[in-house]
């Protein structure tokens, strides 16, 4: 089992970075697939990045490709999101998301087991 507590978010300016990060318990997170979703009120929750367990390989949303870095230590037990030149529609609560021996073609929700509690990025104009 494994528990996620995400951090960094906050309010920054169209075009400007911010660099989510989640801290993972627990002695086997190097076997875990770690996501990213996000979620605005009233939507579903929508996959950002995820990161392999086993060779680091990533997948991205389209609407994030290019701006967005998924990368992972896991001597530290951690998984981060760099984002940058953020625009106001990645406004949402950011989700860090873990599953077991899971795939980088894990995109969907329900594919994941563990989830943080979340953390609230505002990009405004």
């Amino acid at each position: 089992q494994v528990q996620l507590v995400e951090s960094g978010g906050g309010l920054v300016q169209a075009g400007g970075s911010l660099r989510l990060s989640c801290a993972a318990s627990g002695r086997t997170f190097d076997t875990y697939t770690m996501g990213w979703f996000r979620q605005v009120p009233g939507k579903e929750r929508q996959f950002v990045a995820a990161i392999d367990w086993r060779d680091g390989s990533t997948n991205y949303a389209d609407s994030v490709k290019g701006r967005f870095t998924i990368s992972r230590d896991n001597a530290k037990k951690q998984v981060s999101l760099g984002m940058n030149s953020l625009k106001p529609e990645d406004t949402a609560v950011y989700y860090c998301a873990a599953d077991r021996y899971g795939g980088t073609h894990y995109s969907e929700a329900n594919e994941y087991e563990y989830w943080g509690q979340g953390t609230q990025v505002v990009v405004s104009t």
